[in-house]
């Protein structure tokens, strides 16, 4: 049986084969910092929602940390949440909905 098999060319394997042992290592990014005039605009989206008729879940990446706070008013300057704090626009790096 083997005699009516044909015969198969093999290339020769001159170099290592190691294909098990690459690794791929990665990093995590920390989230892009948004301009003022971007957060300005995400926080008036939110504002400008057909759901949002009184409060919203916010996380909010400031200088100090993160937080989620529920929102439910802003004035020039700064963001109002239901515990009855302020938040300085200017200090927030990023916002986004919960």
């Amino acid at each position: 049986m083997k005699k009516d098999l044909p015969k198969v060319f093999k290339n020769p394997i001159e170099k290592e084969i190691r294909n098990n042992e690459d690794y791929f290592y990665g990093t995590l990014k920390e989230p892009k910092e948004q301009s003022n005039y971007e957060i300005t605009e995400e926080i008036n989206s939110i504002f400008a929602r057909k759901d949002f008729v009184y409060k919203k879940k916010v996380r909010i990446i400031t200088d100090a940390g993160i937080k989620e706070i529920v929102l439910v008013g802003k004035n020039n300057n700064n963001l109002l949440t239901l515990d009855n704090k302020q938040i300085p626009i200017a200090s927030i790096k990023k916002i986004e909905l919960l």
